[in-house]
């Protein structure tokens, strides 16, 4: 069975202290106790095991570093640039991209968004989304914290994805995903919103570089398209 993961700063060397935020959801809430083993990363890919030897109060955890090492970043790099949800699905679009492995995250205002992101909203937004990466990368065992950029417009978007492989998920495209050529260093994947991608915005991503393809019959939920969009990347490419 995989350790328990949590997020430190580094190094990894000799004994450490886990404290803070962290410290209190390994002893208070996840309950580990002197004696077992956890594994410490650093968000950017390093990792160590750590055999723990004492505990105190509600959010310190001591231990001893066993083994250290670093992950190879898995290639291509994939950015997923998601158009913002509805509020009771904006974290969860997040949580399942990062569980499939999405490198990037680029909130995207697009015109058929719901939800708004102006003045300090998009602040708080952005750290939801970030909250949402640490939580489900350290679920599914990540040692890479996907980062969480600022809100693009469509415009910003374009600029982003100039001289990029980029992607656009839509319906209509009678290009499937399998047909692209992927072996690229970075893939731009785009997914818009549960109204769809408008077609002037469609019109300015594509003359910026990017193209329409299709994932599947089935029209997805804008929170779930992006995991699943990775699911087939990760197999078409040396990612999995």
């Amino acid at each position: 069975m995989s350790l328990p993961v949590f997020l430190h700063p580094g190094p990894f060397e000799g004994r450490v202290l886990l404290d803070g935020p962290e410290g209190r959801h390994a002893v208070a809430v996840k309950r580990i106790q002197a004696g077992e083993r956890i594994m410490l990363v650093d968000g950017r890919g390093t990792h160590a095991t750590i055999f723990v030897t004492a505990t105190r109060g509600k959010d310190v955890l001591e231990g001893e570093v066993e083994e250290c090492g670093v992950e190879k970043q898995a290639g291509p790099r994939v950015t997923v640039v998601q158009a913002l949800p509805k509020a009771e699905r904006s974290e969860l679009a997040v949580d399942l991209a990062t569980q499939a492995g999405a490198d990037a995250v680029v909130p995207w205002q697009a015109q058929r968004c719901v939800a708004k992101w102006t003045g300090p909203k998009a602040a708080k937004g952005v750290a939801k989304w970030e909250a949402a990466a640490l939580a489900a990368a350290k679920q599914s065992r990540r040692t890479r914290i996907p980062e969480i950029l600022d809100v693009h417009t469509t415009a910003q978007l374009a600029e982003l994805i100039a001289g990029k492989t980029a992607l656009v998920l839509h319906e209509d495209s009678a290009t499937p995903l399998r047909e692209i050529d992927l072996d690229v260093d970075e893939v731009v994947l785009i997914v818009g919103p549960e109204g769809g991608i408008g077609a002037d915005e469609l019109a300015q991503l594509t003359a910026a570089g990017a193209q329409a393809v299709r994932l599947g019959p089935e029209v997805l939920r804008t929170a779930s398209a992006a995991m699943v969009a990775l699911s087939a990347i990760g197999v078409l490419t040396r990612r999995w």
